[in-house]
């Protein structure tokens, strides 16, 4: 949405039509996860070692920087967050930012800063898909328009 809350403290706005349209309308509910849940911009980048967000909820993964700092409970928390606000708005389908460790919904770094992806999903992703929400990533707007048109 251009908000800076990327790790690196740069903007990086989603220019498509239909974000546009549907930022005109009033549909969308700009959040982020990880400065929510009380991580700064910018900061140290994170990846999900030993496997996924739905492995992160488990306890069997965990969220490392790139400085080799645990900030697991940063992401939780960010995603309860998320969580909260989606119970809150009623809201029924997410628009998440892809490769992230918070919101992938396909892809995630494999956690060892070597910019390798593996299928997978980020911690608020699986929050939020555990709690039946349709996710998509930003490069899913197709998929997301029809979504709408078949859930309203």
């Amino acid at each position: 949405m251009g908000e800076i809350v990327r790790y690196d403290g740069k903007q990086k706005k989603i220019s498509h039509f239909l974000i546009e349209k549907w930022a005109a309308q009033g549909r969308l509910v700009p959040f982020c996860p990880e400065v929510a849940g009380g991580l700064n911009t910018p900061r140290p980048s994170a990846e999900i070692v030993n496997g996924d967000g739905w492995d992160v909820l488990e306890q069997r993964a965990w969220l490392k920087t790139s400085r080799g700092g645990d900030v697991t409970q940063f992401f939780i928390e960010g995603a309860l967050l998320a969580l909260e606000l989606v119970r809150r708005h009623a809201i029924k389908i997410a628009i998440l930012k892809e490769k992230s460790p918070s919101c992938a919904s396909n892809f995630i770094y494999d956690g060892s800063f070597e910019k390798r992806l593996v299928p997978g999903i980020g911690v608020a992703a699986a929050v939020l898909r555990g709690e039946k929400l349709l996710v998509f990533s930003e490069n899913e707007l197709e998929k997301v328009a029809l979504a709408l048109e078949a859930t309203f």
